[in-house]
């Protein structure tokens, strides 16, 4: 919603600073975001004289506002535009700085007050002035008030250490709205620093050898009470650790939450503050040293290095199902590895993963693909029924990049893994990726990249309650023929691995992703087919006007594009259940071309209720037909999910199948493998031969004459498409 004072703000910046060069206009929206607050810093970097103008309030911008104006209020004010500054900064905060005039009034001595005890540094910067440190907390996003589901308990932390270590060199004003985040957390490390007795000069914020020497020496246990302790119960609410509270007495219901908590990570549980637990609820991998019963590794597990992983007390390992394209690393499970794995006494977790290196790999489509690829690499090692498969998001992954990419991707992982095999979703990624994805329901573990200690994503974000594998440390074990480097892992017990695989599904003779410089002939050869059998490019397919203008109805041309633009949907499922995709393609390219005006009448009869059922969709299929097929695919361990009923589904069968074109071919695919049984032929395979294609094609249009014509011409379609996949797959 608009604000208009935020409005007025913006239009103050415009107007005053409009021309300066590297103030840029921000839009007059009303609405507070990091262009006005960036905007307003460029505002107060330019009034300080500053000639380099930065989105950054730095230490260039500090130092100069501590020289030149330590303390500005009503008394000190330099000038009408910093107060102006000021008061922009307040009403973009929510608070009342009274009229952008350029008076410190009353009311802007007020709000800074109200700014200060809501931050916590009342008491440290007594008054109504603003001093350096505060303008830095008024002119960025951080709120110092509750929002976004934040907890009271974790404010008054914030607001503690705020008024204790404000004063300290290298510490600023954190945010007070009760959510732990990555600036919290790296406070929360300047102030275990402080309390080691670092100098200003020393504290950096990072978990180095004098942090975790300091942290040795200071334990607490039942009966410690003091600063100590404060930091441990703030770092245990930080971590979400249900029934701490913050206190400065270590007693027995903190004792027993703290080996809650040591149980969870997996450490001894002693219920004291030592070590390991200190270095758990502080940074991202724990004590790295800690020695794991798991890893995951891109090199072959031979023999040799086998025995060096078992004597080291390693059980479980974790390998890719495949290589990525157009790479050399040759990361894949090896021919006989697995057999060498299980004889060893090793179990093994499958991890599928191309790139995934960026926030543009990821969206539901490429999601979908991918949890193909992975059904089909996990049938080629063997991997049983029950296996979980952990896919990656291998870049640190920024909350509203999970929202708008990772989680739809992973939408279609689960989607395609749950309908077309028994396997189950994991996920490997930074801590906020994996909770946010297990928490919408998408993996059912997380494999968690907590060696990335510098990821936003791990930083400020607690251990996701369903971690099976923590990554921790990149190690060596053994020398020689068995040394072999790896990624260290703790194990939950969550995901004990595999002990053991069938003969693996060869993934050879499948079909390929289209080429498309062959776009173009394909074509070509389609139009001139249905040219011979009186199809032509434009009309014969829908309703004409008095002008014999075609009313409703596709081109050949656009029908073509419409099954293109899913080929690798096609492909996939044709690689899946081992068919020939132009089994699937032929009847919804024909399909699509015959599409016209009364088929749309149906569709409509449909909505309005008038009708029950009609065909629909790409594949024109009816949603009583849909249910068949699918059930039929259920009873068979073809595809997974719950029987369907005419009854109680057809609604919203028919709703999928006319919205959803993904929904509709994967129909069809299943459709042509129940009209097999229909026509008492055997399941379609990748030999089936030319008669039994064809009628199973025409059994996509019933029985009789019209079906028997239908089939002839769709063979004839099938046959052309062939023509270029065949030599595309090397057959």
């Amino acid at each position: 919603m608009a604000d208009e004072l935020v409005r007025q703000a913006q239009r103050f910046i415009n107007t005053t600073y409009g021309t300066v060069p590297g103030i840029s206009k921000v839009p007059e929206d009303g609405r507070t975001g990091w262009s006005t607050m960036y905007a307003l810093t460029r505002c107060l970097q330019y009034e300080l004289g500053i000639t380099a103008l930065s989105d950054s309030f730095g230490p260039t911008t500090l130092a100069a506002l501590a020289s030149k104006w330590p303390s500005i209020d009503r008394n000190s004010a330099p000038s009408a535009n910093v107060v102006r500054i000021i008061q922009s900064g307040l009403y973009c905060k929510g608070y009342d700085g009274g009229n952008i005039d350029g008076i410190y009034s009353d009311r802007v001595a007020a709000a800074v007050g109200r700014l200060k005890a809501d931050a916590g540094v009342a008491s440290a910067y007594p008054g109504g002035a603003v001093v350096p440190k505060l303008f830095k907390a008024l002119l960025n996003m951080d709120p110092y008030v509750v929002v976004g589901g934040g907890s009271e308990s974790v404010r008054s932390i914030q607001q503690w250490m705020n008024a204790k270590y404000v004063g300290r060199r290298n510490y600023f004003i954190v945010p007070c709205d009760g959510n732990f985040s990555r600036d919290v957390q790296k406070a929360l490390m300047f102030a275990v620093q402080y309390e080691i007795g670092m100098s200003d000069d020393v504290a950096n914020g990072f978990f180095g050898p004098g942090t975790q020497s300091g942290i040795r020496n200071n334990p607490v246990s039942l009966g410690s009470s003091g600063t100590w302790v404060q930091l441990f119960s703030a770092a245990m609410v930080f971590n979400k650790r249900p029934g701490v509270a913050f206190t400065s007495s270590f007693d027995a219901t903190l004792a027993a939450r703290t080996g809650d908590f040591q149980a969870f990570v997996k450490l001894p549980v002693t219920g004291r503050g030592d070590f390991q637990t200190w270095a758990s609820l502080l940074v991202s991998t724990g004590d790295a040293t800690r020695k794991g019963t798991a890893f995951d590794c891109v090199s072959q597990v031979t023999p040799a290095r086998a025995d060096a992983l078992r004597a080291a007390g390693y059980t479980t390992v974790g390998r890719y199902l495949c290589n990525v394209a157009n790479t050399s690393l040759n990361k894949i499970i090896q021919p006989g590895e697995l057999d060498v794995i299980f004889s060893k006494g090793l179990r093994v977790f499958p991890i599928y993963q191309t790139w995934g290196g960026s926030a543009k790999y990821f969206k539901e489509e490429q999601g979908q693909v991918d949890a193909f690829s992975a059904i089909e690499w996990a049938r080629y090692h063997g991997f049983r029924d029950g296996t979980r498969i952990y896919f990656a998001v291998d870049f640190d992954a920024l909350d509203y990049q999970i929202t708008d990419n990772v989680i739809p991707h992973f939408h279609g992982v689960h989607r395609t893994i749950m309908e077309n095999s028994n396997y189950n979703v994991g996920i490997y990624g930074p801590r906020n990726a994996c909770t946010r994805v297990s928490e919408a329901g998408f993996a059912s573990a997380s494999f968690v990249s907590d060696m990335s200690t510098g990821f936003s994503g791990n930083l400020g974000f607690p251990m996701p309650e369903n971690w099976a594998f923590d990554q921790i440390a990149t190690v060596t074990v053994g020398s020689g023929s068995s040394a072999i480097e790896i990624d260290n892992n703790i194990a939950s017990g969550l995901d004990p691995g595999q002990g053991a695989v069938d003969p693996g599904v060869p993934n050879t003779r499948l079909d390929v992703d289209f080429d498309l410089k062959q776009k173009d002939a394909l074509l070509a050869d389609i139009q001139h087919y249905l040219e011979s059998i009186g199809v032509p490019e434009t009309g014969g397919s829908g309703l004409t006007d008095k002008d014999n203008a075609t009313i409703i109805g596709y081109t050949t041309t656009t029908a073509f594009e419409k099954v293109m633009a899913y080929d690798w949907l096609f492909t996939r499922l044709a690689r899946t259940l081992r068919i020939r995709k132009a089994l699937i393609q032929a009847p919804v390219l024909w399909e699509i071309r015959k599409w016209n005006a009364l088929d749309e009448l149906a569709d409509q009869a449909v909505k309005l209720g008038v009708k029950d059922d009609c065909s629909t969709g790409l594949g024109q299929i009816f949603a009583w037909v849909a249910i068949a097929a699918r059930n039929y695919c259920i009873d068979q361990g073809i595809i997974h999910g719950d029987r369907l009923t005419v009854a109680k589904d057809r609604a919203a069968v028919w709703k999928q199948l006319n919205g959803d074109d993904q929904y509709n071919i994967s129909s069809v695919a299943y459709l042509t493998i129940y009209n097999s049984f229909q026509s008492g032929l055997d399941r379609p395979t990748l030999d089936t031969s030319e008669q039994d294609t064809q009628t199973l094609l025409a059994r996509y249009n019933g029985e009789g004459p019209d079906a028997r014509n239908y089939g002839v011409q769709l063979m004839g379609l099938y046959r052309t498409m062939e023509k270029y996949y065949a030599p595309q797959r090397g057959l």
